[in-house]
């Protein structure tokens, strides 16, 4: 496999406290990772770092081969990246449709942009809600906006920060089914997650963050019956 992500070395302090401590970490071309760890373990702060968003104190960041360190979060996304947040970005007085206009509108035009659009409703079954102001959806259906918003200009590499958070059973299963679709269209997925259900859904390889440091790292069955992990995670572990 090809290295799309590849970090070395990062730290990053805020105020005298330690957010990220000498991490390496390389994602591969073509997979589907997730990030775990309680509370505070940086989980954030480290995907804010590969975006850009934040400037590390040491340590070097390459996507694809490039050294994107310094770069500006704009540059990064032009190369590839994409993002979606926890929290949906969505305009709640738009319609859906305007909502992915002005997501697109800097990348598409014409037939480009019109294309792009009836794609992203039919990937997140958003065809009937086309007309539907984005904030009368419910949450699920705003998180697959979100989605659609960050995939329709066709990125290499996604980010998810915790892209369930806060849905039913049956629409976390439908997210997972929709990053195994995109998955397949040659998009990296690296996702922070709580859910250790959906985290066993998409991702071959697991890592671990603690104190803004790698723990530990491999298949889910591995951190799964790792001692530390369910120590400082996924609770104590049996005697």
């Amino acid at each position: 496999m090809t290295e799309i992500l590849s970090v070395r070395k990062l730290n990053k302090s805020f105020g005298g406290v330690t957010v990220a401590r000498d991490i390496d970490f390389t994602l591969q071309a073509g997979t589907m990772h997730c990030l775990i760890g309680p509370n505070g373990a940086g989980k954030s702060t480290f995907f804010r770092l590969i975006l850009g968003e934040h400037a590390p104190d040491s340590g070097m960041i390459y996507f694809r081969g490039e050294d994107i360190t310094r770069m500006r979060s704009f540059q990064r996304i032009r190369r590839g990246i994409s993002v979606k947040f926890q929290v949906p970005g969505i305009f709640k007085a738009l319609s859906v449709r305007q909502n992915l206009e002005v997501a697109f509108q800097y990348h598409l035009h014409g037939h480009d942009l019109s294309n792009t659009i009836k794609r992203v409703l039919e990937f997140t079954n958003l065809q009937g809600e086309a007309q539907t102001p984005a904030g009368v959806l419910s949450h699920g259906q705003q998180q697959w906006l979100e989605i659609g918003m960050a995939v329709g200009v066709e990125p290499t590499l996604l980010l998810l920060d915790e892209p369930t958070a806060g849905m039913s059973p049956d629409e976390t299963r439908k997210t997972g089914e929709m990053l195994h679709e995109l998955n397949t269209r040659g998009i990296t997925i690296l996702a922070v997650e709580h859910d250790m259900a959906f985290v066993e859904q998409i991702a071959k390889t697991v890592t671990v963050l603690h104190f803004g440091a790698i723990f530990a790292e491999g298949s889910i069955a591995e951190i799964v019956d790792h001692p530390g992990v369910q120590e400082i995670y996924l609770g104590t572990a049996d005697d």
